[in-house]
């Protein structure tokens, strides 16, 4: 299995159906922090779901499609951060995330985003990494700009989210700008 060791404190482990109720717990105790940003909150109402989800997402890291990775800190499940599409043809990826509201603040989903941006670039070889987020979701944003990705537009009406559109942000960072640290 895929795991990853960003720094002595958080690592990234390729997640399995043997995450599922770790995960699912997590989702069921943060539904209404998850639900400000993310679609698919509410189409997660069992660990059986769960176990469904991360069944997808092995298939697609096996096909080299995507690869879905849980944040450990410390030890402890603190999020997700995935490359959720890859497009071989432009050599380009987008990735996502998001961080257990508790830990917010001590620069986790930093390190962890410059992880998976070293695995895009350095192990899946690829020229392009984006990053697309709701206009209003500076927390998200702000890693993108810490990292050195350069805003590239905004796609309107990106996303359904509940019962209203929010517009993306599009942030992109090529290969060749990337230093692996961050201002």
């Amino acid at each position: 299995m895929f795991f990853y060791e960003v720094d002595n404190e958080i690592q990234l482990k390729l997640i399995t159906q043997n995450d599922a109720e770790e995960i699912f717990a997590f989702i069921d105790r943060s539904r209404d922090y998850l639900r400000e940003w993310l679609g698919w909150v509410d189409n997660t109402k069992t660990v059986e779901d769960t176990r469904d989800f991360a069944a997808m997402n092995l298939s697609k890291f096996a096909k080299r499609e995507g690869l879905d990775t849980a944040i450990f800190y410390k030890g402890q499940f603190v999020g997700k951060v995935s490359i959720n599409t890859i497009n071989w043809s432009l050599k380009k990826c987008e990735i996502g995330y998001f961080l257990d509201e508790e830990f917010q603040g001590e620069g986790i989903m930093t390190r962890a985003v410059k992880g998976i941006i070293d695995i895009a670039f350095n192990e899946y070889k690829l020229g392009k990494v984006e990053i697309h987020a709701a206009v209003n979701n500076t927390k998200s944003r702000h890693i993108a700009e810490r990292l050195g990705f350069m805003h590239e537009g905004t796609i309107r009406q990106a996303e359904w989210l509940y019962n209203h559109y929010v517009d993306h942000a599009v942030y992109g960072l090529l290969k060749d700008e990337w230093v692996g640290e961050y201002k």
